[in-house]
């Protein structure tokens, strides 16, 4: 459920160590928002250490979340490729620290760096395979299993991420999420 990329994560560390490379660091407080839907940026980030959410919203203000993004996560590099303003909105959900490169040096990177050009294309490439089993998952099965299968793949689901991004990510209503989590509940102590 919360993405991460170690292997990127140690790499990238490793470059902002040896500095001139124009990656910087920066700092968000939870519900910051780091990029806005639909607006242009010049950066692409890296998480260090954190969690955020990934979503878009609609013209009735109704979120769908895509994603929860953790160490080692990048984002607004499909923005770098594709020279489009931003698909989605990435706000921090705990406190946040990224990696930011420029668009410029992240290209020079691709170019010149044959072991980062490898790991983002590798991170591209799990993004997209990620996508389509997650989403026929929920649409296959009841509220009940996706909510087991999170709680069983992160087991402080709700103490970390809301009641109401969770009914976002699976694409349920706030009050079905509510009621399902009430049954589970009566169940297990029965």
């Amino acid at each position: 459920m919360i993405r991460t990329n170690p292997e990127l994560l140690t790499y990238i560390n490793e470059l902002y160590n040896k500095k001139n490379n124009g990656i910087t660091e920066e700092k968000h407080n939870p519900k910051q928002r780091v990029i806005e839907q639909n607006k242009r940026y010049n950066w692409v980030y890296i998480i260090k250490k954190g969690i955020t959410k990934c979503y878009l919203s609609d013209e009735n203000g109704k979120d769908f979340i895509q994603e929860f993004l953790g160490e080692g996560m990048e984002f607004g590099e499909i923005e770098v490729f594709s020279g489009n303003p931003s698909f989605c909105c990435i706000e921090a959900i705990t406190e946040l620290v990224v990696y930011k490169i420029s668009y410029i040096d992240f290209n020079t990177l691709l170019e010149n760096d044959k072991k980062f050009n490898r790991l983002v294309i590798k991170a591209m490439a799990a993004k997209i395979s990620y996508k389509a089993p997650r989403h026929s998952y929920q649409q296959s099965y009841p509220i009940e299993d996706n909510i087991l299968r999170l709680q069983q793949l992160f087991p402080k689901l709700t103490e970390v991420i809301s009641k109401s991004d969770i009914a976002n990510y699976l694409g349920v209503t706030l009050r079905s999420l509510n009621r399902t989590l009430n049954q589970l509940k009566h169940r297990n102590e029965n």
